[in-house]
């Protein structure tokens, strides 16, 4: 994933966009590093196949990494010890070769709820895994990141946002609101480092049919009810896949995409932008 890049336009000093040809031949990401937080299931891990797929050297970071599949570097942290997330991600970047292009911050949790719901407790746990978890792993990745830029022209961060961080949601205060602060850093990053030459984007899904939402089925008094209520809040009609958050966070991380910078990418079925008339009852 760390090996030098030799082909034209994609060594030091090439600019963003550079050598899109040679990028196309190989897969965009050939001879490139990435790290995926919470890389062990979910959006994460198809985030990571894909991305391995299209020619990086990818490693997951998460606290049990024993799922993460064939091909994977895996390190274990929990992204709310800082300690550990910086022994984590030392250890990425030496078994990718030394370096670091691309850092996925995709590592996150969920609540339910009103104001009114959550105890204080978990509002300090959820931020600390939701917003200060990407600080920590950001934090630690930024020397790294930084290298990357000043040698090929370009690197990226892309974080995992949500629709909830952008349009109202009930029985979602908590959840909302971290992701709410997800976005204000994303764009906040990308002013700070875009000099750098490090791209900073989020992506927002919309209900994704992840292993987080089957439990949160599960645990409705009526899961298949609470299924067709998420399903129908989405105008396509339809939950979002996993494959499908992980398509766009490769487009927000590739070299292909190096003019985008502070954007956050709804992969929402259309639920934050649409307003739908009723279905005809006729």
């Amino acid at each position: 994933m760390s090996e030098p890049d030799t082909g034209p336009g994609t060594g030091p000093g090439a600019g963003p966009g550079s050598g899109s040809g040679q990028a196309r031949r190989e897969g965009e990401f050939a001879g490139l590093s990435a790290l995926v937080t919470g890389g062990a299931s979910g959006i994460g891990l198809a985030t990571a196949q894909l991305l391995a797929r299209r020619g990086a050297r990818v490693a997951v970071l998460d606290r049990d990494v024993a799922g993460s599949g064939h091909g994977l570097v895996g390190v274990v942290a929990d992204v709310t010890d800082d300690e550990a997330v910086r022994r984590a991600v030392g250890e990425a970047v030496a078994a990718l070769g030394d370096r670091l292009d691309i850092l996925v911050n995709n590592a996150g949790i969920g609540a339910a709820g009103t104001v009114a719901d959550n105890s204080d407790q978990e509002w300090h746990h959820v931020l600390d895994v939701n917003l200060l978890g990407m600080v920590r792993t950001s934090r630690a990745a930024l020397r790294h990141l930084r290298r990357a830029a000043a040698d090929r022209g370009q690197a990226a961060i892309v974080n995992t946002c949500s629709v909830a961080g952008i349009a109202g949601l009930p029985q979602r205060a908590l959840y909302s609101a971290s992701k709410g602060a997800v976005y204000a850093l994303t764009l906040a990053m990308a002013a700070d480092h875009v000099r750098e030459g490090i791209r900073v984007n989020c992506v927002a899904p919309g209900t994704a049919d992840t292993p987080w939402i089957g439990r949160l089925l599960d645990a409705a008094p009526d899961p298949a009810a609470e299924r067709v209520a998420l399903t129908a809040r989405q105008p396509m009609g339809r939950l979002v896949s996993a494959d499908e958050v992980a398509a766009a966070i490769a487009y927000l991380a590739s070299p292909l995409a190096g003019a985008t910078t502070g954007t956050a990418l709804a992969v929402d079925g259309g639920m934050s932008g649409l307003r739908l008339r009723p279905p005809s009852t006729s």
